[in-house]
C-alpha cells in the first residue's frame, strides 16, 4: 500500500539501516491470547533481544537472516522453545497450561509500585494501598514527580501539565479540575503516566503530560467489580463505584458509574502590610459536594479488520461551600483600627458530557492501523455566590461600610473536534504514524453583579461582564522510530495553527491573535547491554491560558479582596531536555534542562493607597529549572521493596515586573521513598509507607516555602481472594501545606493555603462473573481543548 503523508514543512528523518522486527501472537490451546508472559530470541546460545507479551501480541528485533531459537516462559503454563528461519512475516506461539503447576500459583504476575520506561513513569495506583480509597486527586498528589500547588494547581516535574484520562484531554484547570478528580474514586482507576516530554503524538499543549488510565478487564466472559471507601478527616466522606465489561460474538460493552460525596475544609490565611496599615485574614472554607461519574462505550466489529466504537462520559455535581473571615486591622504603630467579618458563601452545579465516535481499520495483516474519531463535549457551569462583609471599630461599633452582593454566574462551553492518525511501516523497517486534527471551541461566560438589600437586587453593570471567547486549532503531525545495532531512535514533528478572538460585550472589547508553530521531538536510546542504556529527549512545547484566566469579569471575596481575569494574555512556550541513565531497570540518573518564555501565572498586586488586594494574570518573562534526578528501586529483601527518588535542582525567574524588575534564583531539593512489605504471603498481607519532602522554591515575585507529608496503609484479600480491604493514613504529621510570600518594591504580604489532608480512608473491592476481553483503550479527538475550560 502506497503512502502520502503531506503535512506542511514536516521533515523525513534521516532514513538509515534499521534492525529487522519479527511480529508474533501467543495464545493458549483454545485460541486465546495470553498476557504478561516472557519472550527470549538467541542466536548460539547469546541472547539477542527480549519482549513482554500485552493482549497476546509481541515484537523481537535482530540483526540478519539465520537460524534462531525462540522462547516463551510464563508462570501457569508450560515453557516453550521453538528454533526456525528468520526474516518471517509473523510469527504464532502456542502454550499448554501446567496443571500442576497452576494447582500451587496465587499470583501469576504482579506489576511494580512504579515502572520508567524510555518516555514515561508509570505510576501503577490499583498496586498502591495508600493511593486507595480516596480519590483520583488524592492518587495524583501521591505519585511520583507530581506537584500540586496550594491554588490546586498541577505540575510535573515542574512543569505545567495537560492532564489526559485514558487518552482524553479533560479541558479543566484549577478547581474545576481539582472537583471533577475528586469526584471520581481512585479505586477506578489502574494506572497514572507521566510523560516528561510527551512525543509529537500528543497534543503540543502542556510541557508535560498525565495520562490517568482506567481500570479494564482482560479476559473472557462477564465481569464486574465494585469498590467503596470511607474517609474520615474533620468531616466524613464516602464513594461508591462499579465498572463492568460484557463481551458476546463481535459486539463487546463496557461501562462504569462513580458516586462520591465529599466534606472537606480549605485554609487560607492572608497577612498583608498596606503600608500605612497591617491587615490579618485568617480564612477557613468549608465545602460539601456530589459527584456523579459515568462512562458507557460499546465497539463492534464489522470484520476482521474493522471496529466501530461509541463512547460516552459524564459527570455531574453539586456542591456547596461557606467560608468565614474576621480581618483584623492594625494602624503602623500596632492600634488597632478596625475588625472587618466576611461571610462568603456559594451554591453551584456542573455538568460535563462528552461523545465519540470512533471508527479503527487494519491493513497489510495489521501493518496499517487507520484511526478516526469525531467528539463533542458539551460543558456548563453556574455558581450563585454571595458576599457579606460588616465592619467595626475598636470599640465594637458598626460602621455604616457595608458589603452585601449576589453575583451569579454562567459559563457554557461547546467543543467539537475530530481527527485522524495512521500508523504503518516506513520502508519496511521504520514504525512512523501520522495524524490530522482540527477543533473548535466556543466559550461563553455570563457573569452579573448585584447589591442587595435585604430581599431586593440592585443590578450594577459596571461590575456585570459577558464574555465570548472562540478558538480554532488546526494540527498535523508526523513521528518515526526504529532501532539501528544498539541504537533506538523517535524523531517527530507536529505543527499548529491556532486562530482565537476573546469579546467582552460589556466592555466592547475584542483581542485576537492568531499563530502557526512547529513542535519538534527527538528520542535517542543507546542500550551498549542490557544493564546500560543511555538516553537523550528534546521536546518544544506551548501552553495556552485557560479560559478563566481571559474572562475579565471582576469576582469580589470581599470591599478589599478583587479577583479578575486578563484578556490579553499570551501563550508560553517551553524547550525542555533531559538527558537520562538507566542501570539494569532498577537504577536511574537524569539530567535535566527546562526553559519557559512569556510564563503567564497568577499575581498579586497591592493598591497601597486604598488597601485593595488585586488578582490576576500576567505574561511574565523568563522561567527556567535546571537540575539533577536519583531513582532507584530496590529489593532490600523477598518481603521488602523500596523506590526512591531525591532530586537537585536550581530555580530562576526574571522578568520586568510593574515598575521595577526581577531575577530571582535558588537552590531547592525533593525526594520521596515509598515501601512496601509483604507480611503474609498466603494471606497476601501487604503494608506500604511512603513519604515526600519538597524544599523551598520560587514562581515569579511569589517565594514558596518546604513542605512534605507521610501515609501508611495496610491491604488484605477477603472473601476468598474475590475482594480487597483496604486501610490508609494519610498526611499523618499534617504537614501538607503552602506558605507563601511576596516581597517585592512596596508589595508585602504572605498567604497560607492547606487543604485538609490529614484524614484515614478505607476501601473495599469485591470482583464477581466471568472475565471477559478488555474494551479497547482510546484516545479520541477532544484533547487538548477539554483541559481548560472552566
Amino acid at each position: 500500500m502506497k503512502k502520502y503523508i503531506v503535512f506542511l514543512t514536516l521533515f523525513v528523518p534521516f532514513f538509515l539501516h534499521a534492525q529487522l522486527v519479527v511480529k508474533g501472537k501467543l495464545i493458549d490451546l483454545s485460541g486465546r491470547p495470553l498476557e504478561a508472559a516472557s519472550i527470549t530470541l538467541t542466536k548460539n546460545e547469546n541472547k539477542i533481544s527480549t519482549a513482554l507479551v500485552i493482549m497476546g501480541e509481541f515484537k523481537l528485533a535482530f540483526p540478519e537472516p539465520g537460524t534462531y531459537r525462540v522462547s516463551a516462559t510464563l508462570t501457569g503454563y508450560v515453557p516453550l522453545s521453538i528454533t526456525l528461519e528468520l526474516p518471517k512475516d509473523s510469527i504464532i506461539l502456542t502454550m499448554s497450561p501446567d496443571n500442576k503447576q497452576l494447582q500451587d500459583v496465587v499470583v501469576s504476575f504482579h506489576k511494580p509500585l512504579v515502572e520508567r520506561k524510555i518516555d514515561r513513569l508509570v505510576f501503577n495506583v490499583e498496586n498502591s494501598i495508600v493511593a486507595s480509597g480516596g480519590s483520583v486527586w488524592e492518587a495524583l498528589a501521591k505519585t511520583p514527580g507530581i506537584q500540586i500547588g496550594g491554588d490546586n494547581g498541577l505540575t510535573a516535574n515542574r512543569k505545567k501539565v495537560q492532564v489526559y484520562l485514558d487518552g482524553r484531554a479533560l479541558k479543566l484547570s484549577g478547581d474545576d479540575l481539582s472537583a471533577y478528580l475528586q469526584g471520581m474514586p481512585s479505586d477506578l482507576i489502574a494506572q497514572v503516566e507521566v510523560f516528561s516530554n510527551p512525543p509529537a503524538k500528543f497534543e503540543a499543549e502542556g510541557a508535560s503530560v498525565i495520562n490517568i488510565i482506567t481500570k479494564k478487564s482482560k479476559k473472557q466472559g462477564f465481569n464486574v467489580t465494585l469498590n467503596s471507601g470511607f474517609i474520615q478527616g474533620m468531616y466524613s466522606s464516602y464513594n461508591g463505584n462499579g465498572n463492568f465489561n460484557f463481551r458476546k460474538d463481535k459486539l463487546n460493552i463496557y461501562g462504569n458509574y462513580g458516586l462520591t460525596k465529599r466534606h472537606n475544609f480549605q485554609d487560607n490565611d492572608n497577612n498583608i502590610d498596606f503600608g500605612g496599615s497591617f491587615w490579618s485574614s485568617p480564612n477557613r472554607n468549608v465545602s460539601q459536594s456530589t459527584n456523579h461519574s459515568y462512562r458507557l462505550g460499546a465497539d463492534y466489529q464489522l470484520t476482521n479488520n474493522q471496529i466501530l466504537g461509541i463512547l460516552i462520559t459524564g459527570s455531574n455535581r453539586l456542591g456547596e461551600g461557606r467560608a468565614n473571615s474576621i480581618t483584623s486591622v492594625t494602624a503602623r504603630d500596632m492600634s488597632p483600627d478596625s475588625t472587618l467579618v466576611t461571610d462568603n458563601s456559594s451554591m453551584s452545579n456542573g455538568d460535563q458530557y462528552a461523545y465519540n465516535f470512533n471508527y479503527n481499520l487494519k491493513l497489510d495483516s495489521g501493518e496499517t492501523n487507520l484511526n478516526v474519531d469525531f467528539d463533542y463535549t458539551p460543558y456548563k457551569s453556574r455558581i450563585d455566590g454571595s458576599t457579606d462583609n460588616i465592619s467595626f471599630l475598636p470599640n465594637g461599633k458598626q460602621t455604616i461600610n457595608q458589603f452585601h452582593i449576589y453575583t451569579p454566574s454562567l459559563q457554557k462551553i461547546d467543543i467539537f473536534s475530530g481527527k485522524a492518525d495512521i500508523a504503518y511501516r516506513l520502508f519496511s523497517k521504520w514504525e512512523a504514524s501520522s495524524g490530522l486534527k482540527y477543533s473548535g471551541t466556543q466559550s461563553y461566560s455570563d457573569f452579573d453583579y448585584f447589591n442587595r438589600k435585604g430581599t431586593s437586587l440592585e443590578a450594577v453593570a459596571a461590575n456585570s461582564n459577558h464574555f465570548i471567547y472562540r478558538e480554532k486549532t488546526s494540527a498535523a503531525y508526523t513521528s518515526v522510530s526504529g532501532s539501528l545495532g544498539k541504537w533506538t531512535l523517535q524523531a517527530g514533528l507536529r505543527g499548529e495553527y491556532t486562530r482565537a478572538s476573546g469579546y467582552s460585550l460589556t466592555l466592547d472589547s475584542l483581542n485576537t491573535r492568531s499563530y502557526f508553530k512547529l513542535f519538534p521531538t527527538l528520542f535517542v536510546q543507546y542500550a551498549d547491554n542490557d544493564d546500560n542504556q543511555f538516553q537523550l529527549n528534546y521536546a518544544y512545547r506551548i501552553e495556552r491560558p485557560e479560559y478563566n484566566r481571559l474572562n475579565p469579569a471582576k469576582h469580589f471575596s470581599s470591599p478589599n479582596n478583587i479577583y479578575v481575569g486578563n484578556p490579553a494574555l499570551q501563550p508560553s512556550f517551553t524547550h525542555s531536555v533531559e538527558l537520562n541513565y538507566t542501570f539494569k531497570q532498577k537504577y536511574g540518573l537524569t539530567g535535566y534542562y527546562t526553559n519557559t518564555r512569556d510564563v503567564f501565572s497568577n499575581i498579586n498586586i497591592q493598591d497601597n493607597a486604598n488597601n485593595i488586594y488585586y488578582g490576576t494574570h500576567a505574561n511574565l518573562g523568563l522561567s527556567v529549572s535546571t537540575g539533577i534526578r536519583l531513582n532507584a528501586s530496590i529489593r532490600a529483601a523477598n518481603w521488602w521493596d523500596m523506590d526512591f527518588v531525591a532530586e537537585g535542582y536550581r530555580q530562576q525567574e526574571k522578568s520586568a515586573y510593574l515598575s521595577g524588575s526581577y531575577n530571582y534564583h535558588i537552590y531547592s531539593y525533593s525526594t520521596s521513598l515509598k515501601q512496601s512489605f509483604t507480611i503474609d504471603k498466603k494471606a497476601a498481607i501487604k503494608a506500604e509507607i511512603s513519604g515526600s519532602l519538597t524544599g523551598p522554591g520560587i514562581q515569579g515575585i511569589y517565594r514558596i516555602n518546604h513542605n512534605s507529608q507521610v501515609d501508611a496503609g495496610l491491604k488484605t484479600n477477603i472473601l476468598k481472594g474475590k475482594g480487597t480491604f483496604k486501610i490508609a493514613a494519610n498526611d499523618i504529621f499534617n504537614n501538607n501545606y503552602y506558605f507563601i510570600r511576596i516581597d517585592y518594591l512596596d508589595q508585602h504580604s504572605s498567604s497560607l493555603h492547606h487543604v485538609e489532608s490529614r484524614n484515614l480512608s478505607f476501601s473495599l473491592s469485591y470482583r464477581f462473573g466471568k472475565d471477559v476481553a478488555a474494551s479497547r483503550k482510546r484516545s479520541t479527538a477532544s484533547e487538548e481543548e477539554k483541559k481548560r475550560a472552566q
